[in-house]
């Protein structure tokens, strides 16, 4: 796995760590953006759909593929920021030249398949225990020898299978995504709606004892969003939760502290990340 380098917030001045992702070439190698660490992050105002991809060339083959363009939310304040990325290298010699999408539909690797529309599902995790040891071996037998004088953290974390994302191409694949997330947390039968939803509006998602809202816009979710969902939670006596795809401001931000709303930021490989303490809570938890 690659190690986290830092980023700096350009609103915050926060260092956050970010760990590029890695996607499956049509040829099976994993590919990752090279990201251009000498250059510093862009703050995500506005978010168009040429710029949400970037060329990566595989090293293997040479193909060059479209893939989502590495972004990060601050920790702190939220904000969202574009990590800049070194341009597509020409193919070495001896290398293919085919280009293409990321995965042809129908077409997969040993890192992970692609649906109909050409959507990735990454591969399935080794599971490992707290000793780093796959489960099962050698080091699964050994007894537990945490020190007794290290503090148990407040919140024990719910164990659970690590989170498969769903790479976000569209305002129905991140109210997808967010489902799916509400799900890995332990919400059961959450529903989302029949239709399509409609790109300038946020989406309603609703389990026993959940009002969820995702914001598949290009703006940041604002004061009013916040207090219109723990309004809703709190006429269903239900714990509100909000996802965004573009961050939200400030005033938002500490709104929903105040209220206890679990904020979660999305980027378009698909992982909601916490960003504030009761969307980590949340998920040490779990539902």
């Amino acid at each position: 796995m690659a190690e986290a380098v830092p980023v700096r917030c350009p609103a915050c001045l926060r260092e956050n760590g970010y760990v590029a992702p890695v996607f499956p070439c049509a040829c099976g190698s994993p590919v990752n953006p090279p990201l251009d660490l000498s250059a510093p992050p862009v703050l995500l105002t506005h978010r168009t759909w040429s710029d949400s991809w970037v060329a990566v060339r595989c090293s293997t083959c040479g193909r060059e593929s479209e893939w989502p363009h590495p972004e990060l939310g601050c920790g702190s304040c939220g904000t969202v920021v574009r990590l800049p990325v070194h341009p597509a290298d020409p193919p070495e010699s001896g290398t293919g030249t085919v280009t293409g999408p990321g995965v042809m539909a129908g077409s997969a690797g040993p890192a992970g398949s692609a649906g109909p529309a050409g959507s990735v599902r990454p591969g399935p995790a080794v599971p490992a225990d707290q000793h780093g040891g796959a489960t099962g071996g050698p080091a699964a037998a050994r007894p537990d020898t945490n020190p007794a004088h290290i503090p148990q953290p407040p919140t024990a974390a719910v164990p659970r299978p690590a989170f498969r994302p769903v790479t976000i191409r569209t305002a129905r694949d991140a109210v997808a995504t967010a489902a799916l997330y509400l799900r890995w947390l332990g919400f059961q039968d959450v529903r989302q709606p029949d239709g399509r939803p409609i790109p300038s509006a946020a989406v309603d998602l609703r389990a026993p004892g959940l009002v969820a809202q995702v914001d598949p816009t290009t703006a940041p979710a604002g004061l009013r969003a916040v207090e219109c969902v723990w309004l809703n939670g709190l006429t269903a006596s239900a714990t509100s939760v909000y996802f965004s795809l573009a961050g939200y401001t400030e005033d938002a931000r500490e709104r929903a502290d105040e209220l206890g709303i679990p904020l979660f930021v999305m980027d378009l490989t698909g992982m909601p990340q916490p960003v504030n303490d009761p969307a980590d809570e949340l998920v040490g938890s779990g539902a």
